[in-house]
């Protein structure tokens, strides 16, 4: 991707480093007040709950930056697809963390993969997801997680429409899987024509939609595949439906109820 000498969304908060987000002054009344006789417990709490709170993360790494602008991108496309719409786009915040994370959805661990809250409206990843892509899924690239990440963002889109079932069955939760990849593709057909894509980025986004495939990861860790329990989709179904939102640049096009079912 060409994303160096782009700007960076604003709404990225990092949560990686321990205390990011607490100030000294806090923790030093922190202190007093267990000495005090407070609550420890009840500090800590009120302590944690300020860690939530953190403004703004200055991007540090390679990783972090294109993230960044991935993310800024996507805000620039949905607010433009909004406006076409006569309406606003809330943009979420990008959560990043390591190991695990606390949300308005519960806590959660690096091993569920990148993922978007509803409550919070925020999108959360731990970035060491780029290397397991690679290394574990051979979907290697920079248009791979740029890939998660618009699909994460594709969910937001459904969740302030109106379209993200808060207790999805095996089925819906498919349906809304293959929505939130055919919304990745119209945020990187628009990506294509604000130039931020280059020549083999379309192959690496649809590389890492079929390493993610339900039937694919089923097939590794179990050696045996069951349609019946698919969550996301199966490989194939996950390249057609970012495939589709890619050709038609148009979020109309994923609303379909089973977007690149066979």
């Amino acid at each position: 991707m060409r994303w160096q000498g782009r700007v960076g969304s604003g709404n990225v908060i990092d949560r990686r480093t321990a205390g990011a987000g607490i100030g000294c002054a806090t923790l030093v009344v922190a202190g007093i007040a267990i000495c005090l006789g407070a609550d420890p417990l009840a500090v800590i709490d009120i302590v944690g709950n300020e860690a939530l709170q953190e403004g703004p993360a200055q991007p540090t790494g390679e990783l972090d930056r294109m993230v960044s602008v991935v993310l800024a991108d996507t805000e620039r496309v949905w607010s433009d697809v909004f406006a076409a719409a006569g309406a606003d786009y809330p943009e979420p915040k990008l959560v990043l963390f390591d190991g695990m994370v606390r949300t308005a959805c519960g806590a959660a661990s690096s091993a569920v993969g990148p993922f978007y809250c509803p409550l919070d409206q925020q999108v959360y990843i731990d970035l060491s997801f780029a290397d397991e892509l690679d290394r574990r899924f051979g979907a290697p690239g920079d248009f791979a997680i740029a890939y998660v990440v618009a699909h994460e963002v594709g969910h937001h889109v459904q969740n302030t429409t109106g379209r993200l079932s808060d207790q999805p069955s095996n089925a819906v939760s498919v349906q809304q899987e293959l929505e939130a990849d055919c919304l990745a593709g119209v945020w990187a057909h628009h990506a294509n024509v604000g130039g931020l894509l280059e020549p083999g980025d379309l192959e690496e986004g649809l590389g890492a939609a079929s390493a993610v495939g339900d039937d694919r990861l089923q097939r590794q860790s179990q050696g045996v595949v069951v349609p019946d329990s698919f969550t996301h989709g199966s490989s194939a179904e996950r390249v057609a439906a970012f495939r589709s939102g890619w050709r038609a640049g148009d979020p109309a096009s994923c609303r379909s109820a089973v977007v690149g079912r066979r």
